[in-house]
């Protein structure tokens, strides 16, 4: 059986672009791909248990992607996880009164950071290194699970 080299070259090329497009995918699932070199201003939010937040996890408002997280470090003194965001600068009029809230998505249960405006009953808007106080931390299934089945085998 002879080869020609056009067909050689041509499965060549097919298997660079299944290469390349699973590349891709993967850049796209461990959300390295979308890296946005905007300037940015840090936002600061304390939750009981961030989960399985992680580093360039999205943060986002009504589904709409407007920074990432920059760090998840553990305050020594209330034991608490502390997230900073990293917002795009374009979004700079979310009132102070803004809640954020810890969500999973997709089946692969990526977990993202969802801001919730508030009001703006003050007028002020979040700034750099400004604080949100009005958290609420994610939801561990195990725990949820654990809970169920301690009440089912209570009888409850």
């Amino acid at each position: 059986m002879q080869h020609s080299k056009t067909q050689d070259t041509l499965v060549g090329l097919f298997v660079a672009t299944g290469i390349a497009a699973l590349f891709y995918m993967a850049l796209q699932i461990s959300n390295l791909g979308s890296y946005s070199s905007d300037d940015t201003y840090t936002v600061i939010a304390n939750f009981q248990n961030s989960g399985g937040l992680k580093i360039k996890s999205p943060v986002s408002i009504a589904g709409v992607r407007i920074g990432r997280v920059s760090s998840i470090t553990l305050d020594k003194e209330t034991h608490e996880s502390v997230v900073e965001m990293q917002i795009e600068s374009k979004y700079n009029n979310l009132p102070d009164d803004s809640g954020a809230s810890i969500y999973t998505a997709g089946l692969l249960g990526e977990q993202y950071i969802s801001i919730d405006p508030g009001p703006g009953i003050s007028g002020d808007f979040l700034k750099n290194k400004s604080k949100i106080d009005n958290v609420s931390s994610a939801i561990i299934l195990e725990e949820m699970i654990g809970k169920f089945m301690l009440n089912k085998a209570e009888g409850k």
